[in-house]
C-alpha cells in the first residue's frame, strides 16, 4: 500500500504527469495487485466454466452425434461395417454402431464435469502468469498436458459403463466376430472403449478450448469479478 501511495504521489507532482501518464501508471498498480494466487484462480475458474458448459452441451441428446464433436468410426470399424452389408442382422451396422457411440459419449459427458473439475483443482499454477499471458488456447493446453493421462484412468470407466447402457460393446463385438469369421480378411479387434474415451475427451477439449477464447476475446462472457479482473490484464499485453 505505502508504495502505491508513494507512486501516485509522484505521478501528481510531477508537472509532466499528464492525463495518459496518470492512466498508464494507475494501469501499473492496478497489475500489480493481481496476484499469483489470482491469477491462478481466475484460470482454474475459467476451465471449470468452459468444463460445465462443455459438459452440459455434449450431454444433450445429439451434443455429439448431431455436431462437429460427432465421434466417426475408426478406419477398422469402417473396413468391418464395409463387409457386413450382405450378413443378416448387420446391413445397417454403420449407422447402427455410430449412433450407440455417441449416445454413450453423451451420457458419460453427464458425469464428466466432477471428473474434471477436481482435476483443476489439483492443478498447480506455479506457471499461471504464463498461460494467461500465452496463446488464446494456452490454459487448456495446459490441461491437456498435465491431466489427460489421470482423466482417461478416471473417464474411460464411465465411458464403459455408458456404452453398455446402449449395448454398444456387444452389438460392435457380435459385428466383428461375425467379420472375423469371414474367409482371408485380416482379424479386426472387437474393443471400442479406448477409441471412444479418447475420441469423447477430445471432444470435451475442443469444448473447453472454445471457452476459453470466448472468455478471452469476449468481455460479456466474463461473468465473475475475478475472471474479469484476471483477463483485464491479458487485454492489455
Amino acid at each position: 500500500m505505502i508504495k502505491k501511495v508513494l507512486l501516485l504521489l509522484v505521478c501528481f507532482q510531477l508537472v509532466s504527469c499528464d492525463p495518459a501518464a496518470l492512466q498508464r501508471t494507475l494501469d501499473a498498480l492496478g497489475s500489480a495487485e493481481l496476484s499469483t494466487s489470482e491469477v491462478s484462480s481466475g484460470l482454474k475458474q475459467a476451465l471449470e466454466i468452459g468444463i460445465g458448459k462443455g459438459s452440459e452441451t455434449l450431454s444433450r441428446k445429439d451434443g455429439y452425434f448431431k455436431s462437429a464433436y460427432k465421434i466417426l468410426l475408426p478406419p477398422e470399424a469402417q473396413k468391418v461395417a464395409d463387409k457386413l452389408r450382405n450378413v443378416p442382422g448387420f446391413s445397417n451396422v454403420e449407422n447402427q454402431i455410430l449412433e450407440k457411440i455417441n449416445r454413450g459419449a453423451e451420457d458419460a459427458a453427464k458425469k464428466a464435469k466432477p471428473i474434471f473439475v477436481d482435476a483443476i483443482r489439483q492443478m498447480s499454477f506455479s506457471d499461471a502468469m504464463n498461460i494467461l499471458m500465452g496463446e488464446q488456447n494456452a490454459a487448456t493446453s495446459y490441461l491437456n498436458r498435465t491431466t489427460s493421462d489421470n482423466l482417461y484412468t478416471a473417464f474411460n470407466p464411465v465411458i464403459v459403463q455408458s456404452l453398455d447402457k446402449f449395448d454398444a460393446r456387444k452389438y460392435w463385438s457380435d459385428a466383428v466376430n461375425a467379420y472375423n469369421k469371414i474367409p482371408f480378411v485380416d482379424k479386426a479387434n472387437p474393443d471400442l472403449d479406448d477409441y471412444v474415451t479418447k475420441q469423447a475427451l477430445n471432444g470435451l477439449f475442443s469444448m473447453v478450448e472454445n471457452e476459453e477464447l470466448n472468455i478471452r476475446t469476449n468481455i460479456a462472457s466474463r461473468t465473475t469479478d475475478l475472471l474479469k479482473k484476471v483477463f483485464a490484464k491479458q487485454d492489455k499485453k
